[in-house]
């Protein structure tokens, strides 16, 4: 299919040959073999070069697609060629973000950005099947990890809370943990099980936090319609968490800290995959990762920082 492709644009055998670097006998002979397979003649041969028949022009678009096709193809497996397909989780959160921020720094790698949707355990079995690259999650230390599949801990990402004009510390610089207890913290579709679960259930026992999960879940922009009507509700929200609204509701956000929640996300692999931008990647996220000086972590978090 490339011989009668380059065949056709160069309009002599002889000159196809020497672009494909093979003998004018092999462009003849495989030229011959493709019209004895679709029984038809390709081109017209005389003594000036090569022409295509009624049935060569009709043939030649698709025998390019046929090429794309296979180039794709190949490039799809292929590593260093193929794009990095990392699942961020969620369009709007810091994995999101700071893939957006490395594209940015490296636009010649080739991304592919899914949200899997998925729990913990499915995502690891993604990774190690390979159907994708990289994940994002925190890896509680009772998670098993098969042996092909290594987990670096990245992203220490710090809360934020998120009220609206009307709440008690709506004109506060920043808030310490202590100041949230007797605040309705107010988190609509929070997961019962999971690591997002664990976690959060760990960092309201540890500062006596209540937090309501209650509600039916509508879209972000609900919760942030609420917020701004409210003189009681509150959310958490990460620092590197990307909402939108409009000027007139006029919501805040709040660093929380000293000491700083933060909530850990581990980059999953397989240790044995050789795509070129996978350690990029790494050494990308390594750089930018800068948590505050005293934090607050669950007990549970497996991996340890990489420095």
């Amino acid at each position: 299919m490339r011989t009668f492709v380059t065949a056709a644009d160069a309009g002599r055998f002889q000159d196809a040959a020497a672009e494909l670097r093979i003998t004018q006998q092999a462009v003849s002979k495989r030229i011959a073999v493709l019209e004895k397979y679709l029984d038809v003649r390709l081109f017209t041969r005389t003594a000036r070069g090569a022409h295509l028949t009624v049935d060569g022009v009709a043939f030649l678009p698709h025998a390019r697609e046929l090429l794309r096709a296979a180039d794709r193809a190949d490039a799809s497996v292929r590593p260093g060629r193929r794009a990095l397909r990392v699942d961020v989780v969620a369009r709007r959160i810091v994995t999101a973000v700071l893939l957006q921020d490395f594209h940015r720094a490296h636009p010649s790698i080739a991304l592919d950005v899914v949200t899997l949707d998925v729990d913990l355990d499915a995502a690891i079995a993604a990774v190690e099947s390979g159907t994708i690259d990289a994940t994002f999650h925190a890896v509680p230390a009772r998670t098993h990890l098969p042996p092909s599949v290594s987990a670096a801990r990245l992203i220490d990402e710090p809360h934020e809370l998120l009220v609206g004009p009307h709440h008690p510390l709506a004109d506060a610089v920043a808030v310490t943990p202590d100041q949230l207890l007797g605040h309705r913290i107010w988190m609509p579709g929070l997961p019962n099980r999971g690591e997002v679960a664990d976690y959060y259930a760990e960092f309201a026992a540890a500062f006596g936090v209540t937090i309501d999960a209650r509600g039916p879940v509508f879209a972000k922009e609900a919760v942030l319609d609420e917020l701004a009507e409210s003189a009681d509700l509150a959310t958490l929200v990460g620092a590197g968490t990307r909402y939108l609204w409009p000027d007139r509701y006029d919501l805040r956000r709040l660093p929380i800290g000293p000491p700083t929640p933060i909530y850990p996300l581990s980059m999953i692999r397989r240790a044995d995959n050789r795509h070129p931008a996978l350690d990029e990647l790494h050494d990308f996220l390594l750089a930018r990762n800068c948590a505050p000086p005293e934090v607050w972590l669950p007990t549970w978090e497996r991996t340890t920082r990489t420095r």
